[in-house]
């Protein structure tokens, strides 16, 4: 989803949810993926789970969202390459994060 609001560079940014599948929830192997993907792009790259927004470049940021299974979060990405680093985190979330599937 395209929003027409300034992001952090004053470009447009991009959101799009995701469902945890994580059967523990973001607990720390699949946080530290997801803020290793997230820190991949340029963007500025945040996440929102219930009222908590949290930096999707930061494993303690990302763990202290306590995202539980089943939870969807928005991922919200702003910069050049803003487009690919949302797609890419979102299938990230999809396949998991490096747990095993169940």
């Amino acid at each position: 989803m395209r929003n027409n609001n300034p992001g952090a560079e004053g470009g447009i940014m991009v959101s799009g949810k995701a469902v945890i599948r994580n059967r523990e929830g973001l607990h720390l192997k699949p946080a530290a993926r997801f803020a290793r993907e997230a820190m991949k792009f340029s963007s500025t790259v945040t996440f929102t789970v219930r009222d908590v927004t949290a930096n999707a470049k930061s494993i303690l940021s990302v763990l202290s969202a306590c995202v539980r299974n089943g939870e969807e979060i928005e991922i919200v990405c702003s910069g050049e390459d803003e487009e690919e680093a949302l797609k890419q985190l979102r299938l990230a979330v999809y396949e998991g994060l490096g747990d095993e599937k169940e």
